[in-house]
C-alpha cells in the first residue's frame, strides 16, 4: 500500500500575523514604500508597536528594506509582493486540480 503523501503546513497558518503587522502590510500594499516615521503617521500606531509588527513581517520575508538616498540613516520599507519560500516548507504541487 502507498503511503500518502506528506504536506507541510505552512509557517503563516502555523503563526498568524499580529494585528499591527496586518494593518501595516495593507498600507504598504496600498501607499508603497515609506519610512518608519510615515507608517506610524498613516496607521496611527504607537511608534514602538509599529517596530514590532516591522519586525515580525521581517520574520516572515514579506518585507524589502532599502536605505533611503536622500537620508541614509532611515530605512525605507516595501511590501514584498511574492514572500520568499521558508526551508523545509513544500510548494504545493503543480499540474493538480484541487
Amino acid at each position: 500500500m502507498a503511503e500518502p503523501e506528506r504536506c507541510e503546513i505552512p509557517v503563516m497558518i502555523m503563526n498568524p500575523l499580529p494585528p499591527s503587522s496586518k494593518i501595516i502590510l495593507r498600507i504598504l500594499g496600498t501607499e508603497g514604500a515609506m519610512t518608519h516615521k510615515e507608517i506610524v503617521k498613516k496607521s496611527h500606531c504607537h511608534p514602538r508597536t509599529v517596530r514590532y509588527a516591522l519586525r515580525k513581517l521581517k520574520e516572515r520575508k514579506l518585507l524589502i528594506e532599502k536605505m533611503n538616498m536622500q537620508d541614509m540613516r532611515q530605512i525605507i520599507y516595501q511590501y514584498r509582493m511574492t514572500p520568499l519560500q521558508e526551508p523545509g516548507v513544500m510548494d504545493p504541487p503543480t499540474g493538480e486540480v484541487p
